[in-house]
């Protein structure tokens, strides 16, 4: 069962709410909706991790890094240590993705250490509005993941809590995985949700993202896309980024959601 109540602060507590959708330096979409692009560390090359954030600095919105802890996900990645590394070398906010159990607990520490974004998963969280106000009270946006067999319905009442809702498209663990058209309907479920309930909220994907998805992904409602195999495992990163986001813009265009969408105000 997770908990949804809310853990009372001390009187006086600041909390530090990011601000709305920042408009994408290299989007051409303007006030309609501004598309995102978040390459993968996962798929980049860990020897060289800050080379390859680098290459994608002048075209990307985010840099995203996947934390697995072999517990939550059958795979062992990279933690906090190595997160405070790559924030002194990394020009790109970092969006930090924990697939990790007792987020919890671990998640305010990104957050405090100066992860713009830190996402967890609601599969594992125990107590998440705690958790989401600690993040956003740290001073990062906060993101809530859910994977592909998890329904977002059950979830709505924290779309006020949060600034992200991550969608997965594969199961999580491991990059270069098929993508799951079955979430297309959730997800353009959950950006009839967003539009309900009037929030600020992003809608992201993560999981098998490429020049074969990336339009579906954008037509169903997604405006951040985590790219890893696709971005990385390409001879030119950065122009792969550039690639992915021309598509997903031209899709976005065409969308029904974005149509509906008033012109400066997200989702």
């Amino acid at each position: 069962m997770v908990e949804l109540s809310i853990e009372p602060y001390l009187r006086g507590t600041t909390f530090l709410i990011p601000s709305p959708r920042p408009a994408s330096p290299h989007s051409t979409l303007g006030l309609i909706m501004a598309v995102q692009i978040s390459p993968s560390i996962l798929s980049a090359d860990f020897g060289r991790l800050a080379d390859e954030a680098a290459a994608v600095a002048a075209v990307a919105d985010w840099l995203h890094v996947d934390v697995m802890d072999n517990h939550f996900v059958p795979n062992l990645t990279l933690g906090l240590p190595v997160v405070e590394s790559l924030l002194k070398y990394a020009a790109l906010p970092l969006d930090c993705h924990l697939m990790i159990e007792e987020p919890d607990r671990w998640a305010p520490g990104y957050a405090e250490a100066g992860a713009a974004n830190v996402t967890i998963h609601v599969e594992a969280a125990h107590a998440p509005v705690r958790t989401l106000r600690a993040i956003r009270a740290a001073g990062a946006r906060a993101g809530l993941a859910v994977n592909p067999g998890t329904s977002v319905e059950p979830y709505e009442d924290l779309l006020t809590e949060i600034d992200m809702l991550l969608l997965m498209t594969v199961e999580p663990g491991f990059g270069g995985q098929h993508f799951l058209d079955m979430v297309l309907p959730k997800l353009r479920r959950a950006r009839a949700l967003v539009a309900q309930y009037g929030t600020a909220v992003w809608l992201q994907v993560d999981g098998g993202v490429s020049e074969e998805t990336i339009e579906r992904c954008a037509e169903a409602g997604a405006d951040v896309f985590v790219a890893g195999t696709a971005v990385y495992g390409s001879d030119d990163p950065a122009r792969a980024v550039q690639a992915l986001r021309a598509q997903a813009e031209r899709a976005t265009a065409h969308a029904t959601w974005a149509a509906h969408t008033e012109p400066g105000r997200p989702g």
